[in-house]
């Protein structure tokens, strides 16, 4: 199920130390305080919003690994030009009795961005939408799987309002500034539709997931590294989709090193008096 939840921006500023040590590890060369600015993201909590609808407390861990690398657009716009920010850190936090999930990213300042920056310190940018898919969707009332039961969202039974609980996140997509959220003062927008393409692209997404992992999980074997196949399973399992494919290329690099393909029949440094004597097997 994707699910596209609104958030709140926090706070921006300048970098610490620990905070450029991370944001390196994001980029390819070497950025400087001067040159990054960064802010925090309140992405979601695990209460329930105006939709009846909230994250599993147990899911926000693993939402917020997936959220690490993903980028930071507008308006929602997937193109390379709209691309501004990028997340580099992301963790839960306790409030009150909820359990939030906060993430920091960072944009480069210059031209392109420096509107950007003037507008989320003015709080003219305030409003931020995520985007993320989740595997399973349970009914809060009896456990069921959302749609399997008679319960229905907004409903009281024996004085318990029904919700649907969102779990087992599948994969991060991005974050977006937006000009006017669907729910701005839950701070929650949904893109769910009950027909069934969006379960049928959670599936999708959890198939191509398993593929990539398997693909990983078959290079190490097949280059005879001594390692358990349930171990490397496990490993492959904790993995998002960048991580997995930039793994399955260095193995492949690898296995292409170890393994290149040798022409039987190698052409002549020199002719051989053009008798064809150097084809000679």
């Amino acid at each position: 199920m994707k699910t596209t939840k609104a958030c709140t921006l926090c706070s921006g500023g300048t970098p610490t130390p620990e905070q450029l040590e991370k944001i390196n590890r994001q980029s390819r060369a070497a950025l400087t305080v001067e040159q990054v600015y960064c802010f925090s993201v309140r992405l979601c909590d695990d209460r329930p919003d105006r939709d009846n609808e909230r994250f599993d407390t147990d899911a926000l861990p693993r939402l917020a690994e997936l959220f690490i690398g993903k980028t930071g657009i507008c308006d929602h716009s997937w193109s390379a030009k709209d691309q501004v920010a990028r997340i580099f850190d992301a963790r839960t936090e306790p409030e009150g009795e909820a359990t939030i999930l906060r993430a920091w990213a960072y944009m480069l300042r210059g031209e392109h961005t420096d509107p950007i920056i003037a507008n989320i310190e003015a709080g003219i940018h305030r409003e931020v939408s995520v985007g993320c898919a989740m595997a399973k969707t349970r009914c809060s009332v009896c456990g069921a799987d959302y749609g399997s039961c008679e319960h229905r969202k907004g409903e009281v039974y024996g004085g318990q309002t029904c919700c649907c609980v969102l779990s087992e996140p599948v994969d991060a997509y991005e974050f977006s500034f937006v000009a006017v959220p669907a729910q701005p003062a839950a701070g929650v927008m949904k893109g769910f539709r009950e027909d069934g393409s969006i379960q049928k692209n959670a599936e999708l997404a959890r198939r191509y997931m398993a593929s990539l992992r398997a693909e990983g999980v078959r290079l190490t074997l097949a280059l005879g590294l001594d390692v358990d196949k349930s171990i490397l399973e496990t490993m492959a399992g904790a993995l998002n989709e960048d991580q997995t494919r930039a793994l399955n290329g260095a193995l492949r690099t690898i296995w292409d090193r170890k393994f290149a393909c040798v022409t039987q029949l190698p052409a002549p440094k020199e002719a051989a008096f053009g008798f064809g004597t150097e084809y000679m097997i």
